[in-house]
């Protein structure tokens, strides 16, 4: 049996530095199996690939990147980091992966917004926020190599053209949960803004992520 850690990649993003840290900490005090956290970090990566006017973080793109820094070996997650993880994630890791590549909350999100976070446009399309939490069985995800992570187009990343659909699995839904709590949520997910963002301090569910900030500076 295999027990190395589960690894999960968190979206990072310069400006939102704290938010990966605040999303680790609810992910790892609430495990109860050993967790690899590793911030996917623009830097890290060797992505040449001008910036797109409407990608809203340094790793809109980078995320796809994961199979190929996984060697194409293993099934590992993916979250953005504008999250907080308020269940276990072994739930998530004990999920059968045969004859799936992906596994994703399939949303049928249409905001009304055209805005988001710090004034970004608040974009439309098929799909929308199923990449931002992805179980990959990186084997699977061939596809996603350097050349066409450099050169795809967005839609063909965040639309997952070219992976077939009975390869794109379900993931529970309340491992995705968009904007607001709601009776069993595992996974809340501000996908306009957050707590800690200017305008959004008064977040009906504000009180969520400043409490599991509090209690990781405590743990410090």
């Amino acid at each position: 049996m295999d027990s190395s850690p589960f690894r999960i990649y968190i979206g990072w993003d310069s400006t939102e530095a704290e938010c990966a840290d605040v999303l680790a900490h609810s992910i790892t005090t609430r495990a109860s199996i050993p967790v690899e956290i590793i911030y996917l970090k623009l830097a890290d990566v060797e992505l040449d690939r001008p910036r797109d006017p409407l990608q809203s973080t340094e790793f809109t793109y980078t995320r796809f990147l994961i199979p190929y820094l996984e060697s194409f070996f293993g099934t590992v997650l993916f979250m953005d980091c504008d999250m907080v993880c308020l269940g276990d994630v072994a739930e998530i890791a004990s999920l059968d992966m045969t004859g799936l590549a992906l596994r994703v909350v399939k949303h049928n999100h249409k905001p009304k917004e055209t805005t988001k976070m710090d004034g970004a446009i608040q974009t439309v399309y098929p799909r929308k926020n199923w990449s931002s939490v992805m179980l990959m069985k990186c084997e699977n995800l061939r596809l996603w190599n350097m050349w066409t992570v450099r050169n795809a187009s967005g839609a063909y990343l965040h639309q997952f053209r070219g992976v077939p659909d009975e390869e794109i699995g379900k993931l529970p839904g309340e491992w995705n949960v968009l904007d607001r709590w709601k009776e069993g949520t595992k996974l809340l997910h501000y996908t306009s803004g957050g707590p800690w963002h200017k305008g959004y301090k008064d977040h009906p569910d504000a009180g969520i992520w400043l409490k599991e900030q509090e209690a990781m500076i405590v743990n410090l």
